[in-house]
């Protein structure tokens, strides 16, 4: 059993869990607010085509990472990937920026959640919920990865059945067995003046869905995070990386094509697509033509879960990437100290104090404010991905040329090097072009709100680069052991 102040993790996150943490993971306000501005945004067929060429490259993505995460299931996930195969600033870089994706992440949620919360309760300052919600994932986080992970199951588990029930509702609908829907796919047909049309806006919209899309299921990749605090991650990361096919085919393809069936792209109450107003959800609109009068109160409630979910991964994420980071000499070496429970106390306090940033919004409004945030955790999010897809490139040519067979491995991408190189590069377009409409209206700070963020990972690649004399790790020399493990350790 570990003592206080020692750093090993504990292997407290069974199958159970680890998959329904896969399954949950990109199932948040992306899915249950953003869409409908997306379809608005680019028309049911422009949103579909986005979401479903960035599921592709999810699940190409979700793929590399766990061939490597099931090889080596090690603290850092990608991040110790990337130092190993290819170069340890890189890492470093990769990391930090990760760390910094999912705690300012966390912040955001906390101001969703206080915004959720007004809805019930307009007369309590939102600073308050932020608060209330902010000790109790502390509390959850701090106790043990079993706390977190059996949490987060209800929480995905809510999500889950949601969307499962909207998705039965819609097909009704659709098929003119409950409601007032006109039997039919009319909001599919392009008819003359445009009124209805699959795709609107062009190329430029469609960018616009990629970084939406990306928000969205951004989070699948905290599976490999959770490998090194999982039970026999041999079989159970395979299992749970299988599952991101499905559910991004069942959860997200099938919600845009119902909204998309049943909800016009000229339906004002598309414009919504923000935590603002839960009567703009297009799953408030679909159970509301359904005839569920209490549909808003309803799915309040469970955008409230999904960001209470989001929040908790967002704690979770961040304080293991920071912890693993201290063992590599990449952060400070205070934060790889973890308690009795095996919980790296410390680097859990630091992601939180960050997430307590959420308390701005008293003194500079929450639009801005959640504004602000979910651009940085989405920009970030892409320099995740595109680390993800780099490390699995180096990864396969390093294992080749050290000898090995690929029927070593203990779990083998399909689309090596097809996926990582699609991989690679629609999130290199994403991280330069999703907001190309800051440069007509040009102004310093709007440039540094969508863009200040690749320019801050650079400075700290070559600034680590620069102090600690990294070079890029020759093929034949990357580093494919296991760490020894403490046998206590792994239950």
């Amino acid at each position: 059993m570990n003592k206080e102040g020692t750093s090993r993790l504990h292997r407290g996150i069974g199958q159970r869990q680890l998959s329904m943490i896969a399954i949950g993971g990109a199932i948040g306000t992306g899915l249950f607010l953003a869409s409908g501005s997306a379809i608005h945004d680019a028309g049911p067929g422009g949103a579909l085509w986005a979401y479903g060429r960035m599921g592709m490259v999810v699940y190409f993505m979700m793929t590399s990472l766990g061939e490597m995460a099931t090889q080596l299931h090690i603290p850092g996930g990608f991040q110790a990937f990337a130092s190993r195969f290819i170069d340890p600033a890189l890492g470093a870089a990769f990391g930090w920026n990760y760390w910094f994706s999912w705690a300012i992440t966390l912040a955001a949620e906390f101001v969703a959640a206080a915004i959720i919360m007004q809805y019930w309760f307009p007369g309590l300052p939102g600073s308050l919920w932020a608060a209330i919600f902010f000790v109790f994932l502390m509390v959850l986080n701090l106790l043990s990865a079993k706390a977190f992970s059996e949490a987060e199951f209800w929480f995905a588990g809510i999500k889950v059945i949601a969307v499962l029930v909207f998705l039965f509702v819609g097909v009704l609908l659709i098929l003119g067995v409950a409601g007032d829907h006109k039997v039919g796919f009319g909001n599919w047909v392009i008819e003359s003046g445009g009124a209805r049309a699959p795709f609107v806006g062009g190329f430029g919209a469609i960018l616009g869905v990629f970084l939406v899309a990306g928000f969205s299921f951004q989070g699948t990749e905290g599976v490999g995070l959770a490998a090194a605090e999982a039970r026999n991650p041999g079989k159970s990361i395979p299992k749970a990386i299988r599952s991101v096919f499905w559910r991004i085919l069942i959860f997200y393809i099938g919600a845009i094509f119902v909204i998309g069936t049943l909800v016009p792209f000229t339906d004002p109450n598309l414009l919504g697509g923000s935590v603002e107003d839960v009567s703009m959800s297009p799953f408030t609109i679909v159970f509301m033509n359904a005839g569920f009068k209490s549909a808003a109160t309803i799915v309040n409630a469970i955008i409230l879960t999904a960001v209470l979910s989001c929040g908790n991964s967002s704690l979770y994420m961040a304080s293991r990437m920071i912890y693993a980071m201290s063992l590599n000499r990449q952060a400070p070496k205070f934060f790889e100290k973890v308690n009795r429970r095996g919980v790296p106390y410390l680097a859990v306090w630091a992601t939180g104090a960050v997430g307590a940033l959420a308390c701005l919004t008293t003194f500079i409004g929450v639009d801005r404010i959640y504004e602000i945030f979910y651009n940085a955790s989405g920009q970030t999010g892409f320099i995740i991905w595109l680390g993800i897809a780099m490390a699995h490139y180096r990864f396969r040519r390093a294992w080749t040329a050290q000898g090995r067979t690929l029927n070593e491995l203990k779990y083998r991408s399909k689309f090596y090097p097809v996926g990582p190189i699609l991989a690679m590069a629609l999130s290199l377009l994403v991280i330069f072009g999703a907001n190309y409409f800051v440069f007509p209206d040009f102004n310093w700070p709007d440039l540094f709100i969508y863009y200040g963020f690749f320019p801050a990972f650079m400075a700290i690649y070559l600034g680590f680069k620069f102090v600690h004399k990294t070079k890029v790790v020759p093929l034949s020399e990357c580093d494919f052991e296991m760490p020894k493990e403490d046998p206590s350790d792994a239950t």
